[in-house]
């Protein structure tokens, strides 16, 4: 079942800037903030020094929904104006894979479907109108 749709605002290394900035002007409710350094380390990928600070996910609830942002990988483009995605939430793994096929037709796969630290089924597509969706699976 789809729990929820929410902008996810991708920054360019200001990302625990930008928590801060929107607790405060949003009233918002920081309900986690996670680095690349928080991220278990993989031996086969050596985390450059830059990145271990910069937010690989952060979540606020503002009101009765959520705003989520991460900071780009450094090296990564950044285009001011194309920061925004939208980020749609599930409650089970089965029904991510659906909906991620659904949206891929036509589009591209970013990210294909995956487990992270964050969710057991994560991944990203820019689909045929040229939005990126963020797929996650939540939890419960």
């Amino acid at each position: 079942m789809i729990l929820g749709v929410h902008a996810y605002l991708r920054m360019n290394g200001n990302g625990k800037a930008a928590v801060k900035f929107y607790e405060n002007a949003l009233e918002a409710e920081v309900l986690g903030v996670q680095t690349y350094g928080d991220l278990p380390e993989n031996p086969e990928f050596t985390l450059p020094a830059e990145a271990k600070d910069r937010v690989v996910h952060a979540q606020l609830k503002v009101g009765s929904t959520f705003l989520m942002l991460s900071d780009t990988f450094p090296g990564q483009p950044y285009e001011t104006g194309s920061q925004v995605d939208v980020a749609i939430t599930l409650n089970d793994v089965e029904t991510s894979k659906e909906v991620f096929e659904k949206l891929q037709e036509g589009g591209e796969v970013i990210m294909p479907l995956q487990e992270t630290p964050w969710s057991p089924s994560y991944g990203q597509i820019k689909d045929k109108f040229g939005v990126t969706w963020q797929i996650s699976t939540l939890e419960l």
